[in-house]
């Protein structure tokens, strides 16, 4: 069982050296195949096989064979494994079904109009289906043997059966135009649902057992190849091969997991990347786990840690940046293993990775006595992670049976900020709140839109603390590290190699207003653990909460009344906070940057579904010129009216729009005083015109609606994906 860990810290940077190898094409003679095809997949009987000497391939979910050479996915026809239920065909009455997921709203979607518009494209088509051989028995070697031109087949189980279709058509993509990007690209998961069945899960029960391997990826006009029963010593040949290309996944029709041999800090990982979860709304993950000495077999835990990760998705349970998922039985084959601490890369070094597309997290490896920090203080762990290996802020690496950083509690001035037991409450972390600490002075930031989050921090403490939990600030140049060492908490400062230690961050502060007067000190300041510890006196404490309360800036003076020349000073300033979220997030509608426009997920209290495929809208992107933060509340109420009106749009095309490449569509909405339109696309590209007649029809009534209750102007992004509906 695994269970999720929320946190609202967000963080992380490092400096781990990677070497990793870019592939290297090498032109090599072709792999032959001794194993016999189906008879059920020789559609002409007069044919001696199905490919020519040049076909007989196995190539990787990129377009690149083993030895090196670019392959040509459009001469090898492709197996298909379905359940024995098919897909009708996309018809213009096709019915639209709305699944309620919210229970308390009830919701009635009536269809659209069908597709309209005069316009020329290309239709998709089906493509020639047959059963190819297995890549176990595809050897990884060169010779020039024809493929037989019959033999047997046997259905293992029921997650895949075999159908036969006409082999005289062929595939036209509309987006042909736009070639598959690469293993990560969303649009490989297109055409997946056809050759693989509907269940959410396609990792077999057996501990040996693999997920189905996508041979060959689909692109320029290829189809898929999936193969149903790869085997730990054929992927080890694979990824072991020439280039150390990756290999390709289906954990099921919606979820890729791409597998990779990389040298990274001098050692050997295994890499793992999803390609999916952004159809849920939810970041993809990278893992770099270290290999085994001799490990040959994939460590299938990973896959189950996936599956798991996506079905929480299902029911809105996102992960974000240093939130956790623990353990309650043994993984990687060691109850010592607690979990899987997630952060978001900053300082360290992702050079040579195939990454995913943004957003994503990178899930570290945690053992079982640091689960309570994980928990309740993760930007601990995190940072204690990066000073024991020697990476800023924190490395990306997961070791197995690895010692544990921390041990059991003891004593720490965290037993009275947050419940290290039960894990009831813990400290009131505050998004983007920096904490810099240099000679003589110390500075709180605080940004200006989490004022209300700041009065949420006010309104629970008692009268003589404060305490608040910061973020890891990339300002910084160094941070403090809280390191336990036989049962003492004690401080040491981490910093990136290279850089001169001016700014040191800190992860929380604590603002104690029990200091008297009589002391003879106006204030104190001082390092406590990885965190900053403020005395002042019960007026100060009291200026301190009338500052906040109004947003003003306070200043704080520490020393002894009497030492003049020794003073201290603690500023909490207020900021305005510059938006670094969204990095390296691209539009749909026309590839414009979204970084550092805010953004928030969408939750619709119903999914719109047709022929097993659902149109799920998952974020939304707001365009602020001059408007204060404070109308988003508005913003979203109208963002998902205008949501439900496209989805149901959209909804009988599902099957068009994903079989022809367009399976992630942005729907960009401006509105003024006198002015409303909107634009569409997928991939940097605008719809086709019959698609935008119809949302036309839809969308412009919302709109005109909505405005009245809006702040004008206003200009707003959402995010569709178009998946398949699994059980």
């Amino acid at each position: 069982m695994m269970s999720p860990t929320g946190s609202n810290l967000k963080s992380n940077h490092s400096d781990e050296c990677t070497i990793v190898q870019p592939p290297q094409e090498n032109q090599t003679s072709s792999i032959p195949s001794p194993t016999t095809l189906p008879v059920s997949a020789l559609k002409q009987p007069n044919v001696e096989g199905l490919c020519s000497k040049e076909q007989k391939r196995v190539w990787f979910a990129d377009g690149i064979l083993p030895n090196g050479e670019v392959a040509d996915t459009t001469k090898l026809s492709s197996g298909s494994k379905r359940c024995s239920e098919d897909f009708s065909p996309l018809s213009p009455d096709m019915p639209v079904t709305v699944n309620t997921v919210d229970h308390s709203h009830s919701t009635t979607v009536e269809k659209p109009n069908s597709e309209t518009g005069d316009i020329t494209r290309n239709e998709i088509i089906q493509s020639p289906i047959s059963q190819v051989p297995s890549v176990e028995k595809l050897p990884i070697n060169t010779g020039n043997e024809g493929l037989p031109t019959s033999g047997s087949f046997t259905l293992d189980n029921d997650v895949f059966a075999e159908i036969e279709e006409p082999s005289s058509a062929t595939v036209a993509l509309v987006n042909s135009n736009l070639p598959i990007a690469g293993i990560s690209d969303y649009r490989l998961l297109c055409d997946i649902n056809k050759y693989v069945c509907n269940k959410i899960s396609l990792l077999p029960d057996d501990e040996d057992s693999l997920p189905p391997l996508l041979v060959a990826s689909g692109e320029k006009g290829s189809v898929p190849v999936v193969e149903e029963h790869p085997s730990h010593e054929q992927i080890i040949l694979l990824l072991e091969g020439e280039g150390f290309h990756p290999v390709t996944f289906v954990l099921n029709a919606n979820l890729l997991v791409n597998v990779k041999f990389v040298f990274y800090s001098s050692d050997k990982y295994w890499y793992f990347s999803t390609n999916g979860l952004h159809g849920l709304g939810q970041a993809e993950i990278i893992i770099l786990l270290l290999r085994l000495p001799n490990e040959d077999t994939i460590p299938k835990d990973i896959f189950r840690l996936f599956i798991t990760i996506y079905k929480d998705a299902l029911k809105g349970k996102y992960i974000e940046n240093l939130d956790s998922i623990t353990f309650t039985e043994s993984f990687l084959s060691s109850k010592d293993h607690g979990g899987f601490l997630f952060i978001t890369p900053t300082f360290q070094k992702l050079d040579g990775l195939p990454l995913p597309s943004n957003p994503f997290l990178c899930g570290i490896l945690i053992q079982k006595l640091e689960i309570p920090w994980a928990k309740v203080f993760p930007m601990r762990l995190m940072l204690r992670l990066g000073a024991e290996y020697k990476a800023y802020p924190a490395p990306l690496t997961s070791i197995r049976g690895r010692k544990s950083l921390f041990g059991e509690i003891g004593h720490t001035i965290m037993n009275l900020l947050v419940d290290l037991r039960n894990y009831q409450y813990t400290l009131h972390n505050i998004d983007q709140l920096l904490i810099h600490m240099e000679m003589g002075k110390s500075c709180i930031k605080i940004p200006r839109k989490k004022y209300s989050d700041v009065m949420k921090v006010l309104n629970s403490s008692n009268e003589h603390v404060i305490s608040i939990g910061a973020s890891f600030s990339t300002e910084a140049d160094s941070h403090l590290v809280c390191i336990q060492n036989d049962g003492i908490y004690q401080t040491q400062a981490n910093s990136a190699t290279g850089h001169p230690r001016k700014v040191t961050g800190a992860s929380f502060v604590v603002f104690n207003g029990a200091l008297k007067t009589s002391s003879g000190f106006l204030a104190k300041s001082s390092i406590v653990e990885d965190g900053l510890m403020v005395q002042i006196t019960p007026e100060t404490m009291n200026g301190l909460r009338l500052a906040l309360r109004e947003q003003k800036d306070f200043k704080i003076t520490c020393g002894k009344v009497d030492a003049v020349d020794l003073r201290e000073y603690v500023d909490i300033c207020w900021v305005d906070a510059e938006e670094k979220g969204n990095k390296g997030v691209t539009s749909s509608v026309d590839g414009m940057s979204l970084q550092g426009f805010p953004s928030e997920k969408i939750k619709l209290e119903a999914d719109f579904e047709t022929d097993e495929k659902i149109v799920k809208c998952t974020e939304v992107f707001y365009f602020l010129k001059e408007q204060d933060l404070s109308i988003l509340s508005t913003c979203y109420q109208f963002a998902k009216e205008i949501a439900m009106a496209c989805s149901a749009a959209l909804c009988p095309h599902l099957k068009t729009l994903k079989s022809n490449g367009m399976n992630k569509i942005g729907l960009r909405v401006s509105t003024d005083t006198d002015m409303v339109e909107f634009q569409a696309g997928s991939e940097g590209q605008l719809l086709p015109q019959h698609y935008l007649n119809d949302l036309d029809s839809a969308l412009i009534p919302v709109i005109h609606g909505g405005t009245s209750n809006s702040s004008l102007p206003l200009e707003i992004e959402l995010v569709f994906f178009i998946i398949e509906h699994l059980f």
